[in-house]
């Protein structure tokens, strides 16, 4: 197996070097390039984590009115509970008093 050079080129000698100033002018145009496409794949990120987020708040939202409303039904049935058994112990209370009349006449 025998390795390659790089492929012969038309020219039978190297490009002559251009103007240095050319070329770093060259070079920060590739470099604004990449930093444009590189922020805007971090603007297509950040959107979509947003997205994401957004959807999270909205999400949690729906939980909290879920949980909120069933906790007010629950908070109803006690208090329900609650009064009807304070009734009860009035009930008794009145009983015993009026036992504890008759007792004393």
């Amino acid at each position: 197996m025998t390795e390659r050079g790089p492929a012969p080129s038309s020219d039978r000698y190297a490009r002559p070097v251009s103007d240095p100033a050319d070329t770093e002018h060259r070079l920060a145009r590739l470099e604004a390039r990449v930093e444009d496409r590189g922020l805007a794949d971090l603007g297509v990120k950040v959107d979509v984590n947003r997205r994401a987020i957004n959807a999270l708040g909205v999400q949690t939202a729906a939980r909290f009115d879920r949980l909120e409303a069933e906790m007010r039904a629950g908070f109803a049935e006690m208090r329900g509970r609650l009064d009807g058994a304070a009734a009860g112990y009035q009930h008794i209370v009145e009983l015993l008093n009026t036992l504890l009349r008759d007792d004393q006449r």
